[in-house]
């Protein structure tokens, strides 16, 4: 009997044990992990570690002896098949059963995949995860060819990250714009043409149908009849929560592990956190779900806490970052692109700040190369603050 049992061993994983910590010093804690790592950044793997802002040795959030100071067990390689709530028993692949007082499924997502001839060649990769990485590192350098296929959030990190390195880059995805989803029309159409003036072919509102391999490349042809030819495919088409075992095991799932503010399931004994998670975001009064490093942290260590009792709501507004080229910005909120969105630039898509608003409300903000006020925009949606004029309060 272990006191916690940990599924998953990403970010929220790492921070989870963190959180045990603080409060039991000496309960029995397993983490379980279907990778062949410790608990990474997977942040970097888009963007920094191709800029060279970060090395490999980033990557590992803590080393081994971190996790031999605080007396965690880790067993990697290895997937739970099987959950038990009622006897608190879950199973591995290879038969073992585990019994736990407290359980959390930190088990992350999974990234979409094509369902077209040719979608399984080992020249595509859906990346999501250190080895897909260091195959797409290790294929992709100065001069070689990549066919993108999106251009949300990964896709056009990846992009950027790919063209600062030299390599040939066609983008395929089924927008009008890149980051349509986040971003309003005439920024991401700033950053389109951006795009295409740093040499990266665009053909937009488009989707592939078929992908082959032609000796040493991959040949893609799309629904509008282009054909193209590159050294890799990569595909960046977003992700599903990791929810099967939890369905499995008669949890309440839509749209991810359905938890309380305490980031319980809907059994008391069972938390959920980072990825998988629909938990409800108490400033913005709507039960959401949140894919980014930010949130993985802190659900984590609020998870880990609560998991020993302390009944904590989870209140954190997380925030998410990004590079593109030139253009970075951090966000906090709900950046939806269908939503009202008021800009205040101090120069036209290069800085300001762009306010989402739901009846009147900000309930989102990005900051548009402008760094340290994630706090201030934070302050400003939980104060439910009205529709701001330009007293750019947000501005350096």
């Amino acid at each position: 009997m272990y006191n916690y049992i940990i599924v998953g061993a990403g970010i929220a994983a790492a921070h989870a044990v963190k959180g045990i910590r603080e409060i039991d010093k000496d309960g029995s804690i397993l983490m379980i992990g279907n990778e062949s790592y410790l608990p990474y950044n997977r942040t970097y793997l888009s963007k920094d570690l191709w800029t060279g802002k970060k090395k490999l040795e980033n990557i590992i959030v803590h080393d081994q002896a971190y996790y031999d100071s605080l007396r965690v067990e880790i067993r990697l390689n290895t997937a739970v098949t099987d959950l038990d709530p009622a006897q608190k028993v879950i199973t591995t692949d290879d038969g073992t059963r585990y019994s736990y007082s407290k359980l959390l499924l930190a088990t992350g997502a999974q990234p979409r995949k094509l369902s077209i001839p040719g979608a399984d060649l080992k020249k595509v990769c859906y990346f999501r995860s250190f080895d897909d990485y260091k195959i797409t590192r290790s294929t992709l350098g100065e001069g070689k060819s990549a066919v993108l296929i999106g251009g949300g959030f990964i896709g056009s990190e990846i992009a950027a990250s790919l063209a600062l390195n030299k390599v040939i880059v066609q983008m395929v995805f089924p927008e009008k714009r890149i980051c349509n989803r986040v971003m309003p029309s005439d920024l991401a159409d700033f950053l389109t043409n951006m795009y295409s003036e740093r040499g990266i072919r665009i053909d937009s509102e488009d989707v592939p149908v078929s992908i082959s391999e032609e000796g040493e490349k991959v040949r893609v042809i799309t629904r509008n009849g282009l054909e193209f030819q590159a050294d890799f495919v990569i595909a960046g088409l977003g992700v599903r929560p990791e929810t099967e075992l939890a369905a499995k095991a008669g949890l309440r799932v839509k749209n991810g592990i359905e938890v309380n503010e305490y980031l319980q399931t809907s059994d008391a004994d069972i938390f959920a956190a980072g990825d998988n998670a629909s938990f409800p975001y108490l400033a913005l009064h709507k039960q959401m779900r949140v894919e980014h490093w930010d949130n993985a942290i802190n659900q984590g260590l609020y998870a880990g806490r609560n998991m020993t009792g302390a009944e904590s709501p989870y209140s954190h507004l997380p925030f998410f970052f990004s590079d593109l080229f030139e253009f970075g910005y951090e966000a906090v909120g709900d950046l939806n692109s269908e939503l009202e969105v008021k800009a205040d630039w101090k120069k036209p898509f290069e800085k300001g700040v762009l306010y989402y608003l739901e009846q009147h409300m900000v309930r989102g903000i990005m900051l548009c190369n402008i760094w340290g006020k994630v706090p201030d925009a934070r302050r400003l949606i939980k104060e439910g603050t009205e529709a701001p004029g330009k007293e750019r309060i947000l501005f350096d």
